[in-house]
Formats: C-alpha cells, sequence, structure tokens
C-alpha cells in the first residue's frame, strides 16, 4: 500500500499547515487561500489528501515575496473607504477613521512576516476588519466611549501566521470579523452570518 494512502497523522497535517505558511510569506497565497487549504489540511484523512494540497505549488518556498508596492496607510474622513483585494502586507500596517466608515478587508491580502499588525485609530468612527478564520488573530489596544469587539471562531492552529489588530479608539468603534472561506456577499451579508455563527444561531459554515 502506497504510503500516501495511510491515515494521516496530527503531526504530519501541521506540517503541512506549516510548508502552506511558508508558501503564504513567500506571496503564493493569499491569507484566504492559506485559510481555506489549511481547513482543508485538517480535515485531510490520508497523506494522499494532504499532498493535494500544495501540487500547485513548488516543492520549496523562495522568499521572494510579491512585487506589489505594500499597503501602508487606510484613511477615511468624513467618508465611507473600502480596501480589499490582494493587498501587501508588511509588519505594520495603519487605518484611519475620522467620522468615517472603513471597511478594511484582509481575506486576499498577501503578507510578508509571520507576524502582521494592524493598527487601528478610530475618532468618532468606525473601522470593520475582515480576516479569514484560520489565520491566528490576536485583538488589543484601548477605547474610550465606544466598542471593540471580536467576532467569528478562532479556529487558527499552532502554525499559523498571527494578525495583531491594535484598536485606538475615541467616541469610535471597531469589529474585527473572522469569517469562514465558505461566507462571501456582500458586507452586509457576511456580518449577519458571522453574528450568527458567533451567537451559536448557525452551525459552522
Amino acid at each position: 500500500m502506497d504510503d500516501a494512502s495511510l491515515r494521516a497523522s496530527d503531526a504530519e497535517r501541521e506540517q503541512a499547515v506549516a510548508e502552506l505558511r511558508d508558501h503564504l510569506l513567500a506571496g503564493r497565497l493569499t491569507l484566504e487561500e492559506f485559510s481555506e487549504r489549511v481547513g482543508a489540511a485538517y480535515e485531510a484523512r490520508t497523506g494522499k489528501e494532504l499532498v493535494r494540497l500544495g501540487e500547485d505549488l513548488p516543492a520549496a518556498a523562495a522568499a521572494t515575496g510579491p512585487a506589489r508596492k505594500p499597503t501602508r496607510v487606510t484613511a477615511g474622513v468624513f467618508a465611507h473607504i473600502v480596501r480589499r483585494g490582494r493587498l501587501r502586507l508588511r509588519k505594520h500596517t495603519f487605518a484611519f477613521s475620522v467620522f468615517a466608515d472603513v471597511d478594511l478587508d484582509l481575506r486576499d491580502a498577501r503578507i510578508d512576516a509571520a507576524v502582521t499588525t494592524v493598527h487601528v485609530f478610530a475618532l468618532f468612527g468606525n473601522v470593520d476588519v475582515y480576516v479569514p478564520e484560520h489565520v491566528d488573530t490576536d485583538v488589543g489596544g484601548i477605547t474610550v466611549f465606544g466598542h471593540r469587539t471580536e467576532w467569528g471562531r478562532d479556529t487558527a492552529g499552532p502554525a499559523a501566521p498571527s494578525v495583531r489588530v491594535n484598536v485606538f479608539g475615541v467616541f469610535g468603534t471597531a469589529d474585527i470579523w473572522r469569517v469562514p472561506t465558505a461566507v462571501q456577499g456582500s458586507y452586509s451579508a457576511i456580518i449577519k452570518h458571522v453574528r450568527a455563527l458567533t451567537r451559536g444561531e448557525l452551525p459552522p459554515a
């Protein structure tokens, strides 16, 4: 019997996730693509299923990174700003909201470091940050006369990259949404679904 057809162990699953993380940091996968494959890795029952997760990727991930210009600042003043797509994130990126609504969607972002910090400043404004649920997302900071709320499930494993969200708000709000890869659609639909999931009103996506 081929070794690849044998049942996969937990150690083999974590090794597959670590290899996917290397490809993520090399710019070959977006955060959502990484999250989707990690979900499949944890559900894999055989070595063959784990091998399939990286069949379209090189045998080794060179740390070259994408050529796209890094996304350093997203700012809104008396406006509604949506930042999404294949953003490139380095170790630090900043989001400012002054009497504004800012949607910072990191699901299709590419990252250059195992730990990426998003600094959120909300002054009489609202900031929504969207991340895939299999990414380790740590939220902290200070909010005065406002709220800082995390939504969704924390499903990140030990090999997952980290996105740290530091919130500094004055009369402002910040919501961090851990979005399952199967959940798509408008932001209002995503928010409604993740809220229901967090409250236990829906089964996991």
